[in-house]
């Protein structure tokens, strides 16, 4: 285990509120889980689903140790190769997609021969912030022109969520933010981000008339949702969601200060995603207010070590790479707390390495592996100039050794002749 852990390279601060993270999802995913093991075993035995999940988080720190090897920057040039195969996938998704415990959006594709589901819109947006962030850091010696731009960066861009917004609007939503972020920080011209922002307004619009007028196409059935959950949150007319929201406020009320205690949730036996997007929920419940505080300072750190490697980068594609992936990674978090305490309306996001599933522990776990690639490469180019100077310090110590060497032997050992007589030494001789 020493030798292991000795070997785990990059920033160990993150290393170490993932594995924080990680560890303290056990009790929540083993408790929350009791409503699922009710419904699709009929004996409340969560057993399977600890197991399940224990065999995602053990399959995710080995994706963020292997990933974590590779130089981040052959990421540079596989994102863009990436990009049209991550095309194809969407679109077989949008056209062939799956159906998961009922919901009604094609989120999911199922992996032949091993039955393993898997969303393609975690690992679209994973290839494009490192396409965004390969463009932005490949444009920065020379003035951005915005015609240019539109094909080489905001054409791919609008074209890979064109095939997400369907399925999935918070996705959507979630990722176009956080590009436009990162465009921002990597000195994209604010004039061309406002007239981005404009196109996407425009553009949602335009897919919202288009639902209008083809209510019945398969394409669109999202938009209904949409729609009702917007207006579901700005007024008190009830539905499903809004009834998920009202026991995730139940469990929050419940749970107080302190908590009820690990595995004595109520609501987890009443909220239908309780072990993925309320999740958070059920944490408050059962560990009350300092427990949620607890989870969400672990987040808030995380963020803390992100900006820190980011910050100690030295190239600006590490820089882009670190922000692009791991912000998001913290937004998404903050996304679904809010929406358990009903800040937001519901959006169907997890929350990071503690929600149970498969795909989404895997995405972040592949997300961290190249951020932490990017603090590996930092970490030894700090060592090799600690080595270095230990070296320049090692020959210099042997330099100045070897000369009072010499003064020693000039010393002992002079050819200096003092004799009056310069024929002295022969006479006596």
């Amino acid at each position: 285990m020493k030798q292991l852990v000795n070997s785990l390279k990059g920033d160990k601060g993150i290393w170490s509120f993932v594995a924080l993270l990680a560890l303290f999802s056990f009790m929540p995913v083993f408790s929350a889980s009791s409503n699922l093991a009710y419904i699709g075993q009929g004996n409340g035995n969560t057993l399977g689903y600890l197991v399940k999940h224990l065999a995602h988080i053990c399959i995710g720190f080995a994706i963020i140790y292997w990933v974590h090897k590779v130089p981040y920057h052959y990421f540079r040039a596989i994102s863009k190769v990436g990009l049209p195969v991550v095309w194809i996938l969407l679109a077989y998704t949008l056209i062939k997609g799956t159906v998961i415990a009922g919901a009604n959006a094609s989120r999911w594709i199922q992996v032949p021969f091993i039955g393993i589901t898997f969303q393609t819109s975690t690992l679209a947006s994973i290839v494009l912030f490192i396409f965004v962030a390969r463009y932005l850091s490949k444009t920065r010696e020379k003035p951005i022109e915005f015609k240019a731009s539109l094909w080489e960066l905001w054409l791919p861009v609008f074209f890979t969520l064109i095939l997400i917004l369907p399925a999935n609007f918070s996705t959507t939503a979630l990722i176009f933010c956080m590009i436009l972020m990162l465009t921002f920080i990597g000195k994209y011209p604010l004039k061309y981000i406002g007239i981005i922002i404009g196109s996407g307004i425009l553009f949602l619009a335009f897919f919202v008339l288009l639902s209008k007028a083809f209510p019945d196409s398969r394409f669109f059935s999202r938009v209904h949702t949409w729609e009702s959950r917007i207006e579901n949150f700005s007024t008190d007319k009830p539905d499903e969601d809004d009834y998920q929201i009202e026991k995730a406020k139940i469990a929050i009320a419940s749970g107080k200060i302190y908590g009820l205690g690990p595995g004595k949730s109520v609501q987890k036996n009443f909220l239908p995603q309780s072990s993925s997007d309320f999740i958070y929920a059920i944490i408050v419940e059962e560990y009350g207010l300092l427990g949620g505080l607890g989870v969400l300072t672990l987040y808030l750190l995380l963020l803390f070590r992100f900006v820190i490697a980011s910050h100690k980068a030295n190239t600006l594609f590490g820089k882009l790479v670190v922000i692009g992936l791991g912000f998001p990674m913290i937004f998404q978090a903050m996304t679904n707390m809010a929406v358990a305490v009903e800040l937001l309306p519901v959006t169907g996001q997890t929350l990071p390495l503690i929600s149970s599933g498969g795909s989404s522990i895997w995405m972040t776990c592949f997300a961290l592996g190249i951020i932490i690639s990017v603090t590996k490469k930092e970490e030894e180019i700090a060592q090799e100039l600690k080595d270095a100077a230990k070296r320049e310090e090692a020959l210099q110590k042997l330099i100045d050794r070897e000369l009072e060497e010499e003064d020693l032997i000039e010393e002992n050992y002079s050819i200096e002749d003092k004799a009056t007589n310069p024929m002295h030494a022969v006479l006596n001789k």
